[in-house]
């Protein structure tokens, strides 16, 4: 294929489809110069940065040469799909900053706070612990010489009321309270601000709980209910100020392994009855039942799931004094996660696929996705919604395209199952933590290893990428959390 001689026509298309007018443009533009043709036609106020794809790949020199190499054909209309970049950007992790031992059993669990100040850990020990990751220290300085003393060896706060593993725990969007659930079915809530329990253990499973998620900021602030996934086939919304069990979603014939509260409302469980529900949160009527799957669904993950977790937080680390504040600027992130399109669902399975979905209006998915070899783990859009990415056992990490669900590229570099993924917070880097005991950071734009970071001496269980993007936290097998900087 000859290269382009003079000019390419190209129509330039947004991630939802819609397209612009057609454009006759030099072969020799390059991003930069694009970027400032598209916020020209987009007649934006203030010019932002913009990424551009064509086929899936990255522009990142002169068109010409990159239809050229990629052996694009350029004779129809070529399509470049031109996606906003966040203005910060993000550095990689590069080094285990600190060893932080604490834990007795295996760390099952870690999560940074929405504003990046705080990192809760729950274990096998039928612990939860709070970490300051500034200093390692405890949060909260207790009365007693001995106890006192105990707690800066351990570098956390340590808070007990579970009798079995903690298997899961999430904050609330607010940054306000944080609750953990253990296998042996008990619900606590914390402040983490005091390191007490509010209230004793919220009780109501017949078996454990397999996932956690509040209801986002911009519906209530401050955070109150939460849901939460068992074993025992039921889904629970809780009060976590009236302390009680306020619906109980019943319908799944078997175990519920996951379960999310979109930004719309409505609550969306996975199980391994093979279905997927979705529920309305007034009155816990079924919705509807999304069916595809031909094995248990293992994962479930949403479109603005990064913004609604982080709620009104974002890397400026800029803080709210009211809860209007908190509502108004978490209502104005999910409205940018969200865009113009609705809120999608990617589901997971041990039958080897992922489906897409938009479940708030149709019961069929919008595509299949297969390639896998083993039963995939975890599924997580990047908080842009422009990639999903897949952990799998089969030791490798797929990204698809979070509005198509098309097939990007694979991940390859783990020797053994890879259990948890995380994003950084400019959707440009992606981190994983595996079996054989190593995380690794990955290149969006060239979809390469960046950064291969060992020091677990075990399995990694759990990896999470602070929202202000700058450090990351992860526990394992070995029964240490480390934290990660660049």
């Amino acid at each position: 294929m000859e290269a382009p001689v003079n000019n390419i026509i190209c129509v330039f298309v947004n991630a939802d489809g819609k397209a612009l007018e057609r454009l006759d443009v030099p072969q020799n533009l390059t991003p930069k110069e694009l970027q400032t043709l598209i916020n020209t036609v987009l007649h934006n106020e203030e010019p932002l940065p913009y990424a551009f794809y064509i086929n899936d790949l990255e522009l990142v020199g002169q068109l010409g040469e990159h239809v050229l190499r990629n052996k694009v054909s350029v004779e129809k209309d070529l399509q470049i799909v031109y996606h906003p970049q966040a203005i910060f950007r993000i550095r990689p992790v590069t080094r285990c900053s600190a060893t932080i031992s604490g834990h007795s059993e295996a760390v099952l669990s870690v999560s940074f706070s929405p504003d990046s100040k705080h990192l809760a850990s729950g274990s096998g020990d039928a612990s939860v612990r709070f970490w300051d990751i500034s200093t390692q220290t405890p949060l909260h300085t207790c009365k007693g010489k001995m106890l006192l003393t105990c707690l800066v060896l351990l570098h956390s706060l340590f808070l007990s009321g579970h009798k079995n593993w903690v298997l899961c725990i999430a904050w609330s969007p607010d940054g306000r309270k944080l609750v953990s659930a253990s296998k042996d079915g008990g619900i606590h809530v914390w402040d983490p601000f005091t390191g007490k329990a509010l209230g004793n253990s919220l009780s109501g499973h017949k078996s454990w709980i397999t996932a956690l998620t509040w209801e986002p900021a911009h519906i209530q602030s401050p955070c109150r209910r939460f849901a939460s996934a068992s074993k025992d086939g039921d889904v629970r919304v809780w009060d976590s100020s009236l302390r009680k069990s306020v619906l109980c979603l019943s319908g799944h014939t078997r175990a519920v392994t996951c379960v999310k509260w979109g930004g719309d409302g409505l609550i969306y469980s996975s199980s391994q009855d093979c279905t997927i529900k979705v529920w309305e949160t007034t009155q816990g009527k079924l919705v509807r039942e999304l069916k595809g799957h031909a094995h248990w669904v293992n994962t479930l993950a949403l479109s603005t799931e990064y913004a609604l977790r982080t709620g009104p937080f974002d890397h400026t680390g800029r803080t709210f004094a009211t809860d209007e504040e908190i509502k108004e600027a978490a209502f104005k992130r999910y409205k940018a996660a969200k865009g113009d399109s609705q809120e999608r669902l990617v589901s997971g399975s041990d039958d080897f696929t992922m489906y897409l979905w938009e479940p708030a209006t149709g019961k069929h998915p919008k595509t299949r996705m297969s390639g896998h070899q083993q039963l995939v783990n975890h599924v997580y859009f990047s908080p842009d919604g422009r990639w999903i990415a897949s952990a799998s056992f089969d030791k490798s990490v797929k990204l698809w395209n979070g509005y198509t669900g098309e097939y990007v590229t694979t991940f390859r570099g783990h020797v053994g199952p890879v259990y948890q993924i995380s994003w950084s917070a400019d959707s440009r880097l992606l981190l994983s933590g595996s079996k054989d005991s190593t995380l690794k950071v990955w290149n969006m734009r060239n979809h390469k290893l960046l950064e291969d970071l060992p020091g677990h001496a075990d399995e990694v269980f759990a990896v999470d990428w602070s929202p202000d993007g700058q450090k990351v936290a992860s526990g394992g097998k070995d029964r240490v959390l480390k934290l990660w900087m660049n």
